[in-house]
């Protein structure tokens, strides 16, 4: 039989998403076979993602917990008159990682998705209006999406609200080129997402 404590590890790392059974009891074991020292260091900084870890006030990114705003946000060499909206985190690195423009970000959190019970008040909709109405001139927003028909709703939701709010003489509206064929941000090479970038196109 096998011993309980393994067994309820192999169903933690189990509820990992893309992980499969057989990985999970793979993973197990290398745990249970590992230097005792590399087991609780694993152990803690787990527990300080969630300890140390929190949003940032103006774009939602992730900082350090001693800190309000993350290095983007503060950073005086940020163009602040453009604004990437993306879905998540990963996006946003992602579209760094490719060097090509200085602008600032702006993460919702996810999208708009009634199957997945999220909805436009689960989302960081009013900070992003908020942040266009006390901008002090006009703005580019980048939809930065990911070509799904979950982003459609959410960038639809985002430019009627623009004009419902009459904020639309404030806003330049642009969203990337069709190049993802990836269908995902996050999985993009470099050259496509720098191709995406340079041919987005005003809506």
């Amino acid at each position: 039989m096998m011993p309980e404590a393994l067994k309820e590890l192999i169903n933690s790392i189990g509820y990992l998403p893309w992980i499969w059974e057989k990985s999970a009891t793979k993973l197990a074991f290398f745990l249970l076979n590992s230097n005792k020292n590399y087991v609780e260091k694993l152990s803690n900084n787990m527990l300080n993602i969630k300890n140390k870890v929190h949003f940032c006030n103006i774009c939602h990114s992730l900082t350090d917990i001693n800190r309000d705003i993350c290095n983007i946000c503060s950073s005086e060499s940020r163009n602040k008159s453009m604004i990437a909206v993306v879905e998540e985190y990963l996006d946003m690195l992602t579209l760094e990682e490719s060097g090509w423009y200085n602008w600032t970000y702006h993460i919702l959190g996810w999208v708009i998705s009634p199957i997945n019970w999220v909805f436009i008040w689960d989302l960081n909709f009013e900070q992003l209006f908020r942040k266009i109405s006390d901008f002090d001139w006009k703005l580019e927003l980048i939809l930065a999406t990911n070509p799904n028909i979950e982003w459609e709703a959410t960038s639809s939701y985002i430019t009627e609200e623009i004009e419902k709010r009459w904020l639309k003489y404030k806003v330049k509206i642009t969203r990337l080129s069709r190049w993802l064929s990836s269908g995902y941000i996050e999985y993009a090479d470099n050259i496509t997402i720098v191709n995406a970038l340079k041919e987005r196109k005003e809506i």
